[in-house]
């Protein structure tokens, strides 16, 4: 259990405006809590306590990451302080819940409003054990009592019945003596409270105990006139009334006479009903959002192993997980207290929309959630259910007098098998997530197992890269580029050739390999393209494609000077293309006019000959473009519309991934200038290349 008392190293130190504010909340935590508490403390001690416990909480929500542990440990302080009751939390939590967010220190980040709610139900939290904690050992210190009493009547009769007879009385346990025969011989007023009536004398102890206990309640009593302790103790049910059960905890224990003989059986019992309720809320917080009171990621997860168990065999479970489209974008601008309302709202419309059908609604972090649907014969589909969800949610809600509409982006597993692991169908809804949001808000996307093996293969892939690199498996190679209308040779490519993938470039751009591998493959092709040349054996333009990390690099151009003035390959003879669709990322249309500058000719990749594209090409220098392979393959006249208005720009196009003598005549048609692929050769390392040629 962490220390309140110690202050956690890596807090900011607190400045001379945040220790007054400090110790203005100190005050008045102090003054609230001592006009409804009870404390062994002076108020100038009560003062100084409440003030270090302050600190040790502004402390524990500066940390990173927060560690809601020290508010658990000072709820648990707050028990240890004396008799502090319900009004006592209730005053704690009122004036730390207010008071934390109005301290300067903690307005300024909209995270520390979600830290103070979870910090103020740690407190709570921890309060609320060691209170239960207080009750048992309390109850524990009584039943201990009132055996030692029932042992020492045994040797002084008349003190030992009047202590007992004050003792069982005033009792909150309900205490029963009871004959060797199992007949009731006498009982207090709690035992009735627990029954729901008082068992007349004579009666049998054992018409009281619920039918499931009785064997344990038998095999309890067989101990306890066996004498094999001093006492024994089982939790068992009795009969509460007719239709009800009282959960209970009794302790019996072995009475004497005066010659020493057995002769009744003192019975305790623990009425632990309003324990287990106090165990079911507390449970309860485990397993839900504070905020929004939706079941949690651990409870979903839970019940995703029943709900695919018991799911319809053709029908199935759907699997959504959602997330608020620029949800930090309102945090940002309005601040965390209108993000925790607009989380409310999200949660009460999504619940209200799933009212119908079997599903739980879960509260993941931030601002995900996820929805689990048992599907039936009139469940709307995916497509249907999304709808609804962004048109309901498409409707402004006002907080704080701000207007609010949000959407919702999703990954959605449709019927998995039912054997299929939870932990793995959430990850399988997170892939789905985060390809829906690569393209545009408010869409969702249905996770597709062949996908996921692709994708898997390719990570893997990636993870062993370098190794591959460094053992010399990844190399370059070279293929041609030639000009449509002659078939002339008017150019080389240099790229990444691996055996194992022919996406080398594109994975070494998803681990930042790709920054120090292509620069490395900018120097070997213009190396090569240089020794080419002064060889005499070929001299004509090289070229080499970047990714979109190497497009975004602040370093390129350092990069690429350092490679020409090594390889001493002339400015104009190196062509580097950009992907069209990094030119709105800070940087990369800066790093393509400067290396223009420099000499370098620019090239835009994967150029869509749409109206979007056709914009850069009036506002940057760039001499070609790179035709898309799908394009290629389609072959639509309604791409070729542009092609005019781009040539009047001085921009020659070259269209990848030509495969066919036909697509070949139709793009030289269609006039196109330059064509790269299997149809005019591919890729080759540089003494085969030659050879070729």
């Amino acid at each position: 259990m962490t220390n309140p008392s110690r202050k956690p190293d890596a807090a900011p130190a607190a400045d001379a405006a945040a220790l007054r504010g400090r110790e203005a909340l100190a005050r008045k935590w102090s003054y609230l809590l001592s006009s409804v508490v009870m404390v062994a403390l002076s108020r100038d001690e009560l003062d100084a306590e409440l003030g270090d416990q302050l600190d040790t909480l502004c402390a524990a929500l500066h940390n990173e990451p927060f560690d809601p542990a020290p508010f658990e440990a000072i709820g648990e302080r707050l028990v240890a302080l004396g008799y502090v009751n319900e009004p006592g939390l209730k005053r704690t939590v009122d004036v730390l819940g207010k008071g934390l967010l109005g301290l300067e220190e903690f307005r300024a980040h909209p995270r520390h409003a979600v830290r103070v709610v979870g910090g103020i139900g740690a407190l709570a939290c921890g309060f609320t054990a060691a209170r239960a904690r207080s009750i048992l050992d309390q109850q524990e210190s009584m039943q201990r009592s009132l055996l030692k009493a029932a042992h020492d009547a045994q040797q002084d009769q008349r003190q030992s019945e009047a202590k007992f007879a004050g003792i069982a009385i005033s009792s909150t346990n309900g205490i029963l003596i009871v004959g060797l025969d199992g007949k009731v011989v006498w009982a207090n007023d709690a035992i009735a409270g627990i029954l729901g009536r008082r068992p007349e004398p004579g009666s049998r102890l054992m018409e009281f105990v619920a039918p499931g206990s009785v064997a344990v309640f038998r095999e309890m009593v067989e101990r306890v006139l066996a004498e094999r302790g001093e006492f024994e103790r089982e939790p068992l049910h009795l009969l509460r009334g007719e239709d009800d059960l009282a959960r209970v905890t009794l302790t019996a224990s072995l009475l004497r006479d005066g010659d020493n003989k057995p002769s009744h059986v003192l019975v305790v019992a623990d009425d632990d009903t309003e324990l287990a309720l106090l165990q079911g809320e507390l449970r309860r917080q485990s397993l839900h959002d504070v905020l929004t009171g939706l079941p949690n990621r651990q409870f979903f997860t839970t019940h995703l192993e029943t709900v695919l168990r018991r799911a319809d065999p053709e029908l199935g479970v759907t699997v959504f997980h959602l997330d608020l489209d620029a949800f930090g974008l309102v945090c940002n601008s309005l601040g965390g207290r209108v993000g925790e309302k607009l989380l409310q709202h999200v949660a009460r419309r999504l619940r209200a929309l799933l009212s119908r059908e079997q599903a739980m609604v879960a509260r993941f972090d931030g601002d995900e959630f996820g929805i689990v649907v048992e599907n039936s014969a009139t469940t709307p589909d995916v497509a249907t259910t999304m709808a609804a969800i962004n048109a309901d949610l498409a409707e402004p809600v006002f907080v704080d007098d701000h207007g609010l509409a949000v959407s919702v982006s999703a990954g959605v597993v449709d019927r998995p098998s039912p054997d299929v692991d939870p932990t793995e169908l959430l990850r399988m809804a997170d892939l789905a997530l985060r390809q829906a949001k690569k393209d545009q808000r408010g869409q969702w996307e249905l996770f597709h197992g062949n996908q996921d093996t692709a994708r898997r293969r390719d990570h893997a892939l990636a993870v062993v890269m370098p190794g591959a690199w460094e053992q010399g498996d990844i190399g370059v190679a070279y293929r041609p580029v030639h000009a449509l209308a002659t078939g002339e040779l008017a150019g080389v490519e240099a790229v990444l050739h691996w055996d194992l993938s022919d996406r080398c470039a594109k994975l070494a751009d998803q681990t930042g390999l790709i920054l120090p591998m292509g620069e490395w493959l900018i120097r070997i092709g213009a190396g090569q393209a240089q020794w080419w040349r002064q060889r005499g054996e070929l001299d004509t333009q090289f070229g080499v494609r970047l990714t979109r990390h190497q497009a975004t690099d602040a370093d390129l151009v350092s990069r690429v000077a350092k490679v020409v003035e090594e390889t001493g390959l002339p400015h104009e003879r190196l062509t580097l293309s950009m992907p069209v669709g990094v030119l709105g990322v800070a940087g990369a249309a800066e790093n393509l006019g400067t290396l223009a500058a420099r000499g370098i000719r620019v090239a835009l990749d994967d150029f869509g000959l749409g109206p979007r594209d056709l914009a850069w090409l009036s506002e940057l220098p760039v001499v070609s473009v790179l035709v898309p392979e799908d394009l290629v393959r389609r072959q639509d006249p309604r791409s070729t519309t542009l092609i005019p208005a781009v040539h009047e720009l001085g921009v020659t196009i070259c269209v990848d991934g030509v495969e066919t003598e036909q697509q070949a005549q139709w793009w030289a048609a269609a006039g196109a200038d330059l064509a790269i692929g299997a149809h005019f050769g591919v890729p080759r390392d540089a003494g085969e290349f030659l050879q070729r040629l």
